[in-house]
């Protein structure tokens, strides 16, 4: 084709293209359910502005500015009540109640001293998968309490984890009741939300991370447990450390559900386990030593309100015989895109809310922290901007969390609030989806998380041998 007709032809499209922009109702045209959509011509011919990186300039790195707050003000409760209350990334407590985790500290300090291991269960979304944002978590409790290992790990591990390489040979049955295809089992799920049901042999095998930024701790396993239901009195399980097998200790056993314990003298960076029989695992620790531990529980797909349809003996079990301090929920980004009105969001927060209860009642000695969505992205009428009923439904699960007795934490706020996720993706630190963190911004907000940690265990040291309602008097004269 000549040169001159093809530039004819150009001409005449945007001739076309520019006369629909003229006559093309602004308000679209409906077809049935569906709205066409044609943009003004001014939308073509002056370009959107976006927003830039200013709106997350150093969003929530401020653990090294709070540090130097506090050393320089340690003794000034004016300057703490600003940093707890007021700063991006600190926690929202039921009643505003700043003790709410002094026991969790007291007991995850007293952990190492009387041999046991506190566990953290850290639940949520894709978000959290390959133990993201967990890990920073880990780091921090066993950099403080002591402890060591990867955690809480499921029988066969279908997302690579940056903590732990494993491997399952044999072919279990997965009952669980969240992801595509799920099969259930009448609420014998677990703690992770599902079990793998065993019938005949399986070899399980864990080596330390080859990550080279995984921390040194979580490569040492000395203190392995197996958590399962026998449902013929007939299992058995072995491990091997290559320095030779060791016969399983039988270390509790409540309802039917029984933990498997393997102390081992040496620490090791590689062990293998060999079960036979007919059994519902539930799970394998993987931990070092005494002190805490933070378990990475991803349930992708899952917007949260699974865990009512968990058996409510089979939970408080597994529960006691992890001896749980801490269970964190982290969801709601699965949801937004579906809600599109305000009873859409009353109804999420409704069965949240159930969601906290249930915990609550069945196992109240553990402490809960609900963390919110974060901020997300989509194109609406050809502008992208956040999901229009994200900030409520980030106000409706702080309401759900703090009237049903679970602390709340806010990554919405700590991100920058609306659009901020556009800013993020610009800089590297959340995926084109304008959904998902990418490593080095899960990496930046888990950090944040572990610096309000930080910030309140330093708070919780400060006043723990005060008198609590002689504390409770001068804390609420301090102005904020």
């Amino acid at each position: 084709m000549k040169v001159y007709k093809i530039l004819v032809f150009i001409l005449l499209v945007i001739t076309a293209l520019t006369i629909i922009c003229l006559i093309f109702p602004s308000n679209g045209i409906s077809i049935g359910s569906l709205t066409l959509r044609f943009p003004p011509i001014e939308k073509i011919l002056v370009r959107d502005s976006i927003p830039t990186a200013d709106i997350i300039e150093d969003p929530i790195d401020n653990g090294v500015e709070i540090k130097e707050e506090l050393e320089s003000l340690k003794d000034t409760l004016a300057q703490y009540k600003m940093i707890l209350l007021t700063k991006p990334g600190h926690f929202y407590f039921p009643d505003d109640d700043i003790h709410f985790f002094d026991k969790l500290f007291a007991k995850m300090g007293s952990a190492k001293a009387n041999k046991r291991i506190v566990r953290v269960l850290h639940y949520g979304d894709s978000q959290i998968e390959m133990d993201r944002l967990t890990s920073n978590l880990r780091e921090f409790f066993q950099a403080k309490f002591g402890g060591g290992g990867p955690g809480l790990v499921p029988l066969v591990q279908n997302i690579p984890s940056f903590s732990v390489s494993q491997y399952a040979s044999g072919t279990p049955t997965l009952y669980t009741i969240y992801g595509d295809g799920a099969r259930t089992s009448g609420g014998n799920y677990g703690l992770m939300a599902k079990c793998y049901r065993l019938n005949g042999g399986i070899t399980f095998t864990a080596n330390a991370s080859s990550y080279k930024e995984a921390s040194q701790k979580i490569k040492r396993f000395s203190n392995i447990k197996l958590l399962f239901n026998d449902r013929n009195a007939s299992f058995k399980a072995t491990l091997d450390d290559k320095k030779g097998p060791f016969e399983q200790t039988r270390e509790s056993t409540i309802n039917g559900i029984q933990l498997f314990t393997w102390k081992l003298d040496t620490p090791t960076t590689s062990f293998s386990i060999k079960m036979q029989g007919s059994a519902d695992i539930y799970g394998i620790m993987i931990d070092d030593g005494y002190g805490v531990a933070v378990d990475n529980i991803p349930l992708r797909g899952s917007s949260g309100t699974i865990f009512t349809q968990i058996n409510d003996s089979i939970l408080r079990t597994c529960y006691q015989l992890s001896d749980v301090g801490l269970i964190i929920l982290q969801f709601g980004g699965n949801s937004v895109p579906g809600i599109n009105g305000e009873k859409s969001v009353q109804n999420f927060k409704e069965s949240v809310a159930r969601q906290l209860q249930y915990m609550k009642r069945i196992y109240p000695q553990a402490q809960i922290l609900y963390i919110g969505p974060s901020d997300m992205a989509t194109r609406l009428n050809g502008n992208l901007q956040t999901y229009p009923y994200l900030p409520a439904v980030v106000k409706a699960l702080k309401e759900a969390a703090l009237e049903n007795g679970a602390a709340y934490w806010d990554i919405f706020d700590v991100m920058g609030g609306k659009s901020s996720m556009i800013a993020w993706v610009q800089n590297g630190l959340a995926g084109s989806d304008y959904i998902h963190f990418t490593p080095s911004g899960a990496n930046k907000v888990g950090k944040n998380l572990s610096n309000s940690f930080a910030t309140l265990y330093d708070f919780y040291i400060m006043r723990k041998d005060i008198d609590k309602q002689q504390f409770d008097t001068l804390w609420n004269a301090s102005r904020p």
